[in-house]
């Protein structure tokens, strides 16, 4: 998958504000848009959360993680990503973008989110 798109409507006005999200707003039919590209400059999803909308990197850079920003379910399944402290997302998206064709997605993606937890030692 190298891009989604969600409608400007579903995410809140704040959250586009703080990510600075306009840039990637598209019009479709007279239906505004923001579309997330997996090979952008700064890759970012939207993605459910914990009761909430947060927007977060795509992909890994650190080389701590596959660095594609994609897995199979299949991997998923098997647990390669349980020692990760994986958790369950998803991403609203409407549309999807695979080899510059867009298409339709009915009911939104799944995710794995994985969270730089912090070690702390007790005293």
């Amino acid at each position: 998958m190298d891009g989604l798109a969600i409608p400007w409507s579903l995410l809140p006005a704040e959250l586009i504000e703080q990510h600075r999200l306009s840039h990637r707003m598209h019009e479709r039919g007279g239906e505004r848009e923001i579309r997330f590209l997996r090979r952008s400059k700064l890759p970012l999803l939207p993605v459910w959360c914990d009761g909430q909308y947060r927007v977060v990197p795509w992909g890994c850079r650190s080389g701590l993680l596959p660095k594609s920003g994609l897995t199979w379910l299949t991997t998923v399944e098997s647990g390669e990503w349980v020692n990760y402290c994986a958790d369950a997302v998803t991403v609203p998206a409407v549309l999807g973008l695979q080899n510059g064709i867009w298409y339709r997605i009915r009911e939104g993606v799944q995710g794995l989110i994985v969270e730089r937890r912090e070690l702390t030692a007790a005293t």
